[in-house]
């Protein structure tokens, strides 16, 4: 058997180049139903977070990585993105 990596043979996995929708999550909300519904415009809903908490990346229902939340800079500022400060070891999960 070749013990070369698929990508110098050629061989390389296709699944590689699908894109996938990774989920961000800031917090949680859990208002009484008689609060929900009194909601309108501009009202403020609080999360169980703060502003500088990490938030959680999650594919499906499993978490992959944590990560700060920030302000992109250069053609995209203000741009929301994350930068990661933990990612889960996925090698051999699938």
């Amino acid at each position: 058997m070749d013990d070369a990596p698929p990508e110098a043979t050629g061989k390389a996995n296709p699944f590689t180049v699908v894109p996938i929708e990774i989920t961000i999550s800031v917090g949680k909300a859990r208002p009484l139903i008689r609060d929900l519904l009194k909601l309108t415009r501009d009202s403020v809903l609080p999360l169980d977070r703060r502003v500088e908490d990490p938030v959680e990346l999650y594919v499906g229902d499993r978490l992959i990585a944590r990560g700060e939340l920030e302000e992109m800079e250069g053609d995209n500022a203000g741009q929301l993105a994350v930068r990661l400060t933990e990612v889960t070891d996925l090698s051999g999960e699938l």
